[in-house]
């Protein structure tokens, strides 16, 4: 389907940002020509400079996310159209202006005195920037010289293209090979290999993993050198900005308390046994006398009819989500009705699913809908997201309006586990009940135990390199194969090709992100557990959470919705909600 086919009402209201891209590009000129923040430059030990300073920063980041928005929204509607791929490269060129016009902020806010920073934190005045003043009190002691900030700004370009690196090879570069599917001969592409693990054909779904695994061991070599080079570069950052190891200046990037990590590390590891089962389970149902790591995610329950149009899946999710009350319903139909969502799969357009938003403005969701149960989720997912963008931008100033990435997947998970209880309560037909049970164990498995066991490869590798041990393609794949082994017991079996599987993995470019969404998960699991036992009062401290954008560090914020992470309380409640749901889908299904 081509875009111009697709009814009005199903496309996002783009021109709620820009009304037209003349405009657009009168804004970006515009945007590009006030860039003069070096005038303030040797003056923020006066406080009405420096007030001055952070005031017009926050105009000009309110105007620049604006066109970024916009022109990446462009883009994603229509990859092949090339004035929108100019759009997003001019982006860039507008930020890399501001961070080099901007270089001189954190050294010489490092300089100012304690004392000067806490009085400014204390002052009405500085009120929208006390948690970030706050954070830079932190954050002295790592802080360079206003040389040395701008040298590593300007190595950034250079040391961030690994991952573009690994971007190339995986989507562009990768010797897939072709295979026969429906009787057809198509290429194997990622999404192509994902639909064949989802199949009920096991000498299919193994065809397909050694195929694709072989791929990437063809290339394990390259994979391994880009993989070792991002690393170092992440020893090279902790270092250069005084920090004792790689995942000490990532918690501390996102002001978490290192108890959460180690809980969470430590939970899984005590909760294996119910996993280790869950894995032998699989292997009855599938009825195979050796289950392989292709055979993960095969279905084990037959596939359900429940087919819904879009407004009829919309309407549902609504249903679905009443516990959160009146006024957040009315909020998830103002976004169909005020099109904040794209819906249609069109020529050019990206594929999967976000949210976005842009301050003043509302949020705004890409789908490409179809009619599958994952896609009723996906809606309950990504308004989540939305709804949590809209709350903390209405109830917090401009600086504290972005929340953390820490705890960015928390309410749009809350919203999948209501969903699916609500799917549960109201299931009549017994094969729905076992899918369902069934999707949430391996939405746990995948999002929470499978990000963990990531969690803990970084980890390691990073220690590696931090003790000036090498990576090569031996060590990294026998440690995975290690880890493979602790994390899914003796039921599966355990080959090189799964000893490989790290090579694949892009969040691996991203260090220690992997563990924020297990984190998220579990959270997600108390608060919606909660909201179900508590009524009002649980779904009145879930809003402040959402209201608090980044106020406060994002652990604390989560304590205001009533989970405390650096406890391992709510770490075994989401593990026993796990072995719960596992016994209750071994009855129904006889085990």
């Amino acid at each position: 389907m081509q875009r111009d086919q697709v009814n009005e009402k199903y496309k996002w209201a783009i021109e709620d940002i820009y009304p037209s891209d003349e405009e657009w590009e009168k804004d970006y000129a515009s945007a590009e020509n006030s860039i003069n923040f070096s005038r303030y430059s040797g003056k923020l030990s006066d406080r009405t400079q420096l007030l001055a300073f952070l005031k017009e920063n926050d105009r000009f980041m309110q105007r620049a996310e604006a066109l970024a928005v916009y022109a990446y929204m462009k883009h994603d509607e229509d990859a092949r159209e090339a004035k929108y791929t100019a759009y997003n490269g001019k982006i860039g060129m507008l930020f890399a202006k501001y961070s080099s016009d901007v270089a001189f902020y954190e050294p010489e806010m490092a300089k100012q005195s304690e004392q000067y920073l806490a009085s400014l934190v204390e002052d009405e005045q500085f009120s929208d920037y006390d948690y970030q003043l706050g954070q830079l009190i932190k954050r002295k002691a790592h802080v360079l010289s206003e040389p040395e900030e701008k040298l590593m700004a300007l190595a950034g370009e250079s040391l961030s293209s690994f991952k573009e690196t690994f971007g190339m090879i995986d989507n562009a570069d990768l010797p897939l090979p072709e295979i026969e599917l429906d009787g057809k001969t198509v290429r194997l592409s990622h999404g192509v290999y994902g639909l064949i693990m989802h199949s009920p054909d096991a000498a299919k779904r193994k065809e397909a993993y050694e195929k694709y695994y072989g791929a990437y061991k063809s290339l394990l070599n390259t994979i391994t050198s880009v993989y070792y080079g991002n690393v170092k570069k992440d020893v090279f950052y902790s270092r250069a900005y005084k920090f004792n190891s790689c995942l000490e200046r990532a918690l501390f990037e996102e002001d978490v308390d290192r108890a959460v990590y180690d809980n969470l590390l430590a939970s899984v590891e005590k909760s294996f046994p119910a996993m280790h089962r869950y894995i032998a389970d699989r292997k009855k149902l599938l009825g195979c006398e050796k289950l392989y790591f292709s055979d993960i995610y095969a279905p084990l329950v037959a596939d359900v009819d429940f087919k819904m149009n879009y407004d009829e899946a919309y309407d549902y999710v609504i249903k679905g989500l009443a516990p959160l009350g009146k006024d957040y319903q009315a909020l998830l139909e103002r976004g169909r009705d005020e099109r904040w969502i794209d819906v249609e799969e069109t020529e050019g357009k990206r594929s999967g699913a976000y949210s976005t938003g842009v301050t003043g403005v509302h949020p705004f969701v890409l789908l490409n809908y179809q009619p599958t149960l994952n896609d009723v989720f996906t809606i309950a997912h990504e308004m989540g997201h939305s709804l949590h963008t809209y709350f903390s931008s209405k109830n917090q100033p401009y600086a504290k309006s972005d929340y953390r990435i820490f705890v960015a997947e928390v309410a749009s998970t809350v919203n999948e586990v209501l969903l699916l209880k609500y799917m549960l309560a109201h299931a009549g037909d017994e094969n729905l009940k076992k899918y369902l049970l069934n999707y949430y164990l391996d939405t746990i498995r995948a999002t929470l135990h499978r990000q963990t066991m990531f969690a803990e490869f970084e980890f390691r590798a990073h220690d590696m390199v931090e003790k000036d041990q090498p990576l090569t393609k031996e060590n990294l794949c026998e440690l995975y194969g290690e880890l493979g082994k602790k994390y899914y017991g003796d039921a599966i079996e355990h080959d090189y090709n799964i000893s490989c599987e790290w090579c694949r993995i892009p969040h691996f470019y991203t260090a220690f992100y992997v563990y924020k969404y297990s984190t998220g998960i579990i959270t997600a699991i108390n608060i919606a557990h909660r909201i179900l036992s508590e009524g009002e009062s649980a779904v009145s401290d879930y809003f402040k959470f959402l209201s608090g954008g980044s106020s406060t560090d994002p652990v604390s914020l989560l304590k205001l919705a009533g989970v405390d992470l650096t406890s391992r309380a709510p770490f075994d409640f989401a593990m026993a909600e796990f072995d719960d749901t596992l016994k209750r889908f071994e009855k129904l299904m006889g085990l």
